[in-house]
């Protein structure tokens, strides 16, 4: 089959349409990755994929209607036309039209270069380095699992508006797990990366030996509240579950933590007691993104009429404040507020702060030490109160050494309440997601230190 361009896919896309309007994307991945298990190297493997998205636009007389028709490979695009228009002329008036974007946004790309790609080859140094890891690991009797991924995705995004928009998205991340040859301990270490060439294979593996030496020694505690530092792993997936509720329609409609009693949403309230600013910019070093929308549907958070909207730096939190809520152009219009994007990263920073996690370690006199926090499920969306496990190491801190490994938890919070409690937070540093990582894997967060975290219930996980 003779390859085409994605660059012409899209411009094929938009001659056969005979809608009102339309958005075609495609975007080319390529991907390669690791598995070890037992401190040997067990799978690795790359592969290649397409998809192929056409948003159609039909104005059926009574309002704008919108359908969207994806495929993977290499589709026939005019049936894939035909088929999104007649999705759009089935679907009724869309309740978020608006006009297509016409403006190029900032950082819109090179329209005409070939798909960026990666290959096994991104391991070069990363492979030599896990296999010395692996020695040491068998001489201290310890036992390394885990993966490496790399993917590289291109998206080339065009409009009937004229827009012609490329992004080329680096995306990997490494997950280290250290056993005891009776599986009775279990530790893990985490990182995201852009290229592998700033990931540290000894430090990770360095990270792991600790914990397992940490959990020679084991401590039961009973459920309750306790003084726990949260790393930046385990903030990370409990700000990131924050951020995808942050829509402004729920809010203002009552249906989330961020709506106002009495009518409105909470913009302008104090959340967090410390001046924390939680943030997004696709041009953040270390965790760049798309600096524009791309989207193959519409929700709270996102409208297919938004493709191509400038995705700017913005402060949801400022200073502990409550600044902005995602908000699509339609909502904007019917609030007269501004519209505002998502962006696919997040930072959570305290300007104030000074210590590393490892001195807010060592200034503690007694509490529990997370690791990463696992199965996070919601509970009561107008608290965002959540449950979930933690995993992979919980340990004992007193007079600011770590003294054992303490039994699993499940919790209940709401990271809302979370950042009205905590009373310090470390420097901020790029993380990895432990839950959310399959979605989310670019975000920069500090240590929390929260006096009364609220383990429910002992948890049987490992």
């Amino acid at each position: 089959m003779t390859y085409q361009r994605p660059q012409d896919v899209v411009e094929k896309a938009l001659a056969a349409s005979t809608a009102d309007g339309q958005i075609a994307f495609v975007v080319e991945g390529s991907e390669a990755n690791l598995r070890w298990a037992g401190n040997s190297l067990t799978t690795n493997g790359a592969m290649r994929s397409r998809r192929v998205v056409v948003v159609s636009f039909v104005d059926g007389g009574a309002g704008m209607a919108a359908g969207t028709v994806t495929r993977s490979g290499t589709p026939d695009i005019a049936e894939l036309v035909a088929a999104s228009e007649q999705a759009a002329r089935d679907a009724g008036p869309a309740e978020d039209a608006m006009p297509l974007i016409s403006e190029t946004p900032p950082g819109a790309g090179d329209w005409d270069a070939d798909p960026a790609e990666t290959s096994i080859g991104v391991f070069a140094d990363f492979a030599p380095a896990l296999g010395e890891a692996f020695g040491e690991a068998r001489d201290r009797d310890e036992l390394l699992f885990g993966f490496a991924e790399h993917q590289m995705s291109s998206t080339y995004l065009g409009s009937s508006t004229g827009l012609r928009l490329r992004h080329d998205q680096p995306t990997g991340r490494v997950e280290l797990n250290g056993k005891s040859p009776d599986f009775s301990r279990s530790v893990w270490s985490g990182v995201s990366t852009r290229d592998f060439r700033d990931v540290s294979v000894a430090g990770m593996a360095r990270e792991v030996e600790q914990k397992l030496a940490w959990s020679r020694r084991r401590i039961d505690l009973p459920a309750g509240r306790y003084e726990t530092l949260l790393p930046p792993s385990a903030v990370s997936d409990l700000m990131v579950y924050l951020y995808w509720t942050m829509e402004a329609r729920d809010a203002d409609e009552g249906r989330n933590v961020f709506a106002k009693a009495g009518g409105g949403n909470r913009i302008g309230e104090r959340l967090a007691a410390l001046p924390l600013t939680l943030r997004s910019d696709p041009f953040e070093p270390g965790l760049e993104t798309a600096p524009f929308q791309v989207t193959g549907s519409s929700s709270g958070s996102a409208s297919v009429f938004d493709n191509g909207m400038a995705t700017p730096a913005i402060d949801w939190l400022t200073g502990g404040v409550l600044t902005n809520l995602v908000r699509p152009r339609a909502w904007a219009l019917k609030t007269t507020a501004p519209a505002t994007a998502a962006v696919d990263n997040l930072v959570l920073e305290d300007p104030t702060a000074t210590q590393t996690p490892a001195e807010m370690v060592a200034a503690t006199e007694r509490g529990l030490l997370l690791t990463c926090l696992w199965y996070i499920r919601e509970v009561d969306p107008q608290t965002l109160l959540l449950t979930g496990l933690t995993r992979d190491g919980v340990f004992l801190v007193e007079n600011g050494e770590v003294t054992g490994a303490v039994n699993n938890y499940r919790f209940n919070e709401s990271p809302v309440d979370l950042l009205g409690r905590a009373v310090q937070a470390s420097r901020t540093e790029r993380t990895l997601p432990r839950e959310w990582n399959d979605w989310f894997t670019r975000a920069a967060m500090p240590m929390l230190r929260v006096p009364d975290f609220n383990m429910s219930s002992v948890s049987p996980a490992s």
